[in-house]
């Protein structure tokens, strides 16, 4: 493990099952880089992973302190989430393919937008990830 990043003033928090497992998952899909780990109860309590320059944090649901934490992971949810991680990137298809090698589910195919490349994929632990290639500014 590197050393723990600085996060910016708004860091997604990540709620999964199988946290442990979902950050080697991470590692492949998304090129992240485990900075930071706390097991507790035997689950993920706490991680910290670089992506692409940025931070996301995430832990194991533990539905018996939902009052407490807040959250719970999309399963519990029924397969559904409430947000998507933009992710802008130097390559949009390159990223999601990789993404789906990986074990995502594409969603959106990257396609041309008005402000660049851009697709969308769901990682096996409920989560949609937007790929961005931004346009070059003229």
């Amino acid at each position: 493990m590197s050393e723990t990043p600085k996060p910016s003033p708004v860091v997604p928090y990540l709620s999964v099952r199988n946290g442990i497992e979902a950050i080697t998952f991470y590692e492949q899909a998304f090129g992240a880089e485990e900075a930071e780990r706390y097991e507790f109860e035997g689950k993920l309590g706490h991680a910290a992973l670089r992506i692409n320059g940025g931070v996301i944090f995430m832990a194991d649901e533990f539905p018996e302190h939902e009052a407490m934490t807040g959250n719970v992971a999309p399963p519990t949810l029924g397969d559904r989430t409430t947000f998507t991680i933009s992710l802008q990137v130097d390559d949009a298809d390159a990223w999601h393919a990789r993404a789906v090698e990986a074990g995502c589910t594409s969603i959106r195919d990257v396609t041309e937008e008005f402000f660049g490349r851009h697709g969308k994929v769901r990682d096996p632990y409920g989560h949609v990830w937007s790929l961005v290639t931004m346009k070059a500014q003229a």
